[in-house]
C-alpha cells in the first residue's frame, strides 16, 4: 500500500520536476547567449549581468525544501510549509518535527527575517515631464508562510516589480523639485501601495528607501544655473541690507550726536544766563549798597553835597576826555572849552535832581502833627 502511494506521489511530482528543468534550461540557455554576444562584441564592450528572473530562479535552486527524514529539526525564524499527499497539512514552528514518511513533504521553507531587496535602475516621469533614473533598497517581511507560499509564485520577484510600478505611479504625481525636497514622503506613498497591494500575499513591507536619483544632464546644469542665482539673489540682498543697516546706524548716530550737542549747548547758554544773572544781581546789590552808602555820607556829613558835586564834575571832565580815544567821530557841546560852564551846568542838574527826590519825598510821608513835627525835621536835615 505504502508503495503504491508513493509512486502515485513520485507520478505526480514528475510533471512538475521537468516543468523547472525545462524552464532552468532555457534560462541557462539564454544566459549562455547573452555572454556569447558579449564576447563577440570584443573585450572592451561592456559586462551584462543575468536577467532578474534568472537570478530568482536560481536562488530558489539554490534554497530548494530539504528531504523529509522523518526527524527534522527547524531553525529559528524559520517556517517550514509540509504537505500531506499533495495537500496543505502544517506549519512547522522552530526546534523538533517529526514527519510521517512519503506521506509528508516539505513544500516551502519560508525565512521569517527581514529581508533587503535591491530594487534596479528603472526610468519614471514627473509630473512636470523629467525623466529621472531612480533606484532603491525595499525592506520586507513574511509575516504569514501560508499565503507567502500559495499566494504568490514568487514573491521576491513580485515585490520587487510591485515596488518599481508603484514608485513610477507615485513619481508621476510629483514635480522634480517636490521629488527631489520630499523623499520621506514619496518612500513612505510607496510603502503603503505596496502593504495595500501585498497584504493577500502574506508579506509586509517595513520601509521602502530610494537611494539614488538621477535627472537628465541638460535639468542638472538648469538647477545648478538656478542654485547659482539664487545665491547671487540672496548675496545681494544681505550686501542691500547690510547697507541700509549700516546708513540707518550712521544716521542714528548723527542723530543722538546732534541732539546732544544740543543738549550741551543748552546747559552752556543756561549756565551761562545763570551767571550773567547772579552777576547783574551782585552788580545791583553792590551798586544799591554803593549808593545806599553815598547816600548816607551826603545826608549825615557837612558839605557832603558839594563832595558828590565835586565828584560829579570830575566824573564829567574824564568822560569828555576819552571821547576823542574811543570814536574817529565825536559830538562835543558848543562850549568845550569852557571847563567851569561844564561843570557848573553837571551841578545844576544834580541840584534839581536832588531837590526833585526830596519833594517826592515829602510828598508820599506829609507831616504828622502828633509825632512833633518829625516829618519836617527829616525833610530839613
Amino acid at each position: 500500500m505504502l508503495s503504491s502511494k508513493s509512486a502515485q506521489a513520485t507520478i505526480g511530482r514528475v510533471p512538475l520536476i521537468r516543468n523547472q528543468a525545462l524552464l532552468l534550461r532555457s534560462f541557462h540557455q539564454s544566459n549562455l547567449v547573452a555572454n556569447n554576444s558579449m564576447h563577440r562584441g570584443g573585450s572592451n564592450s561592456p559586462s551584462k549581468s543575468p536577467s532578474p528572473m534568472y537570478a530568482q530562479m536560481m536562488a530558489q535552486r539554490r534554497t530548494k525544501p530539504p528531504r523529509n527524514t522523518v526527524i527534522k529539526f527547524v531553525p529559528q525564524q524559520e517556517a517550514w510549509v509540509v504537505e500531506r499527499m499533495g495537500r496543505f497539512s502544517r506549519i512547522l514552528e522552530p526546534g523538533l518535527a517529526i514527519l510521517v514518511p512519503v506521506l509528508d513533504r516539505i513544500s516551502y521553507t519560508q525565512s521569517l527575517k527581514e529581508v533587503a531587496v535591491e530594487i534596479p535602475t528603472q526610468s519614471a516621469i514627473t509630473q512636470d515631464n523629467v525623466t529621472l533614473e531612480l533606484d532603491g533598497v525595499l525592506y520586507y517581511k513574511v509575516v504569514d508562510p501560508y499565503k507567502a507560499s500559495y499566494g504568490v509564485a514568487n514573491a521576491e520577484f513580485s515585490v520587487t516589480q510591485l515596488a518599481q510600478t508603484t514608485m513610477r505611479a507615485e513619481i508621476g504625481q510629483m514635480t522634480l523639485d517636490t521629488t527631489l525636497a520630499e523623499r520621506n514622503l514619496l518612500n513612505h506613498n510607496i510603502v503603503n501601495a505596496i502593504n495595500a497591494a501585498s497584504e493577500s500575499w502574506g508579506i509586509a513591507c517595513l520601509r521602502y528607501e530610494i537611494r539614488d536619483i538621477h535627472p537628465p544632464a541638460k535639468v542638472v546644469e538648469a538647477m545648478h544655473s538656478q542654485v547659482s542665482a539664487e545665491r547671487s539673489k540672496r548675496a545681494q540682498i544681505l550686501e542691500s541690507e547690510g547697507s541700509r543697516q549700516s546708513a540707518i546706524n550712521v544716521a542714528e548716530g548723527a542723530k543722538q550726536a546732534q541732539i546732544l550737542a544740543s543738549e550741551a549747548d543748552k546747559m552752556q547758554q543756561i549756565n551761562r544766563a545763570m551767571g550773567e544773572a547772579e552777576a547783574i544781581r551782585q552788580t545791583a546789590q553792590a551798586e544799591a549798597v554803593a549808593i545806599e552808602r553815598i547816600a548816607l555820607a551826603i545826608r549825615g556829613t557837612d558839605g557832603g553835597e558839594m563832595a558828590a558835586s565835586l565828584h560829579v564834575a570830575q566824573q564829567y571832565v574824564e568822560a569828555f576826555g576819552n571821547i576823542a580815544k574811543q570814536a574817529n567821530t565825536i559830538v562835543v557841546p558848543a562850549s568845550a572849552n569852557d571847563v567851569a560852564g561844564m561843570v557848573t551846568q553837571a551841578m545844576s542838574v544834580f541840584s534839581t535832581v536832588t531837590a526833585n527826590q526830596k519833594r517826592h519825598h515829602s510828598a508820599n510821608k506829609p507831616l504828622d502833627e502828633g509825632d512833633g513835627g518829625f516829618g519836617s525835621e527829616q525833610i530839613n536835615h
